[in-house]
């Protein structure tokens, strides 16, 4: 026992140095400022949290951009709660619903487009899905805390040197809105684009999105549990371009497991005339999505009748 005590005083700065970063970090992560401060960055799932006055429950349309550039909702009879995610995938949608960080009620509708389902696709580092709970908060997020100390202590050197105390508090709001797709991508550009996609996934096979298909297939469990509706459209491709060389083996393994279990579909692949397209994967906000919008309306609508 005396042993033990020597030790312990003996390395009591490096142990009280720890304690301090531990409780500090604890303290850090209570605030947790990559969602509750301007300061820092915010993803697209806080900020669907964000427009919805941090409401974690409800109705909801989820998917990746391709969802959030096409869908309005304040346009829309179904009043589903817009959940693109940037790079959003099937994986993240369980992590979300297995975690309970937002939980979906009366009806879930899917976004798949042709990302959708790659496990391969790079996404956003910071959805908080991706911490373990063991890692400390300001090291997962050091780049963003690097950014925003950056600017504090530009600031404080701006309001000192300058003796003027507004300065010190001053700071340039991280964007807050998600991104939308307006007007069309000239041609040359987008066959670029298509040449890019074609380079990084035109090789895929079912083993590059295998771990998206487990995904489904929990979310048809969870969604049979819960007694809640499932839906799946298959979001909008630009049909003046091929469509990805790995897209019908997927669809198909995709619609056979829906099909199983009597999930309903809506196909709009390739059913939108290119005059609607912003790009390859997006709707243009002008002209793609009312149109979009209202179709989707009307197929839930149609679904909804049918069901009583």
């Amino acid at each position: 026992m005396s042993k033990t005590f020597a030790l312990l005083r003996k390395n009591s700065f490096v142990l009280l140095l720890l304690a301090a970063f531990v409780l500090s970090d604890l303290l850090i992560s209570y605030w947790d400022p990559m969602v509750t401060s301007r300061r820092f960055y915010k993803n697209d799932f806080t900020k669907s949290l964000y427009h919805h006055g941090w409401q974690n429950h409800g109705p909801v349309f989820y998917g990746n951009s391709a969802v959030t550039g096409a869908y309005i909702e304040q346009d829309s009879r179904s009043k589903l709660i817009e959940m693109g995610l940037s790079y959003g995938k099937l994986t993240d949608l369980k992590a979300i619903l297995e975690q309970g960080r937002f939980h979906v009620e009366d009806q879930l509708v899917i976004g798949i487009d042709v990302h959708t389902m790659l496990d391969i696709l790079e996404t956003d580092p910071t959805y908080p899905w991706f911490k373990p709970w063991y890692q400390p908060y300001v090291y997962a997020y050091r780049d963003y805390f690097r950014d925003s100390g950056t600017e504090a202590v530009r600031q404080l050197y701006k309001g000192i040197t300058r003796l003027d105390a507004a300065e010190l508090t001053r700071y340039e709001p991280r964007w807050i809105d998600k991104e939308l797709y307006f007007g069309r991508i000239e041609a040359d550009k987008l066959k670029a684009k298509e040449a890019d996609y074609d380079r990084r996934f035109g090789w895929v096979s079912q083993h590059e999105y295998k771990d998206n298909l487990a995904a489904l297939d929990w979310i048809i469990r969870y969604a049979q549990s819960q007694s809640l509706p499932l839906r799946v459209v298959w979001m909008p491709w630009n049909r003046d371009y091929a469509l990805p060389r790995y897209m019908p083996g997927l669809q198909q393994d995709v619609n056979a497991r829906l099909q199983a279990a009597g999930v309903p579909t809506l196909d709009l692949l390739t059913a939108y005339d290119p005059k609607y397209m912003h790009d390859l994967v997006h709707l243009s906000r002008q002209e793609g999505a009312p149109v979009f919008t209202k179709e989707v309306d009307a197929w839930l609508d149609s679904l909804a009748k049918s069901s009583k």
